[in-house]
């Protein structure tokens, strides 16, 4: 396998198989036959036909309640969603005001594009060279349990600024105090398509770097990461290129920041390719 591997499993979606999720004409996202058939349950609030699904336009608040009735009462009836009690704000593209706002386990349902920041946690050695801190998923996660993961990282929720989930979500999940993370920078954005058991997963992820004191140890605190361990920058990229251990989005993460910080250099076969890939719309 290679690098490449990692692009591709997270571009996996062709479209077949799904209709246009359309909010006051303006297409949103994308839902699965599936899903669309049990929101025909719905028609007052779903309209459904051969060009897509389509939720007639409201105030934020008044289509965010009445989705959320729809939802509650889908779960209710066996849907079967890991609820979260967090909302995800529904747009177009970054900056564009939201049409309403979703539980965040549902918005895969809805091919709704999501966001969320990654941190990568690093030090750098004394004798030269770079040591990433990586962490193992606990075995309880509903997603990717007990795989490899960033130092920290999140769902971007609705009403909470960028910096705020990033010291947020340092804090949870490695115990990083408030101004250490506040140092974190932002480095860029990754996108990618994928198709997965709940749905499509348009994602945008906004990456982190944070350079952390040589003394530092992240600790969780939310129960969400059972370890940490911290590795050079070489082996973890041997990681990437050779095995699938890592959570599938958090291997585009760490794809990237070999680019950046030269590990992953241009005369690496395959570099543009990667270039391309870590930024797909669908």
């Amino acid at each position: 396998m290679s690098f490449l591997d990692h692009i591709a499993a997270c571009n996996n979606f062709s479209g077949r198989g799904y209709l246009p999720f359309v909010v006051d004409r303006t297409q949103v996202g994308h839902i699965g036959d599936g899903f669309a058939s049990r929101l025909a349950n719905y028609p007052h609030v779903f309209h459904i036909d051969a060009e897509g699904v389509r939720l007639s336009p409201a105030p934020y608040e008044e289509l965010s309640r009445t989705v959320a009735d729809v939802l509650a009462d889908m779960q209710d009836k066996g849907l079967g969603l890991p609820w979260r009690d967090e909302t995800y704000p529904v747009l177009t593209a970054w900056g564009r005001e939201p049409f309403f706002e979703m539980e965040r386990a549902a918005v895969p349902r809805f091919g709704v594009r999501a966001f969320g920041v990654h941190i990568n946690g690093y030090v750098r050695r004394a004798g030269g060279g770079l040591d990433m801190w990586i962490g193992r998923r606990s075995g309880d996660r509903a997603v990717c349990p007990g795989m490899l993961d960033n130092m920290a990282a999140g769902g971007q929720p609705a009403g909470l600024g960028l910096m705020e989930n990033v010291i947020k979500e340092c804090g949870e999940e490695a115990g990083v105090p408030p101004g250490l993370a506040a140092a974190a920078r932002a480095v860029g954005a990754i996108s990618y398509v994928m198709e997965t058991a709940d749905g499509v997963k348009p994602d945008t992820m906004f990456c982190y770097d944070l350079e952390l004191p040589d003394d530092f140890v992240p600790r969780n605190t939310d129960g969400e990461t059972a370890s940490f361990e911290r590795l050079p920058i070489e082996e973890v990229a041997g990681i990437v290129d050779n095995q699938f251990a890592f959570k599938f989005n958090c291997n585009l993460v760490i794809i990237d920041f070999l680019i950046r910080h030269g590990v992953l250099p241009p005369e690496h076969p395959d570099y543009l390719a990667l270039l391309r890939g870590l930024r797909r719309d669908a």
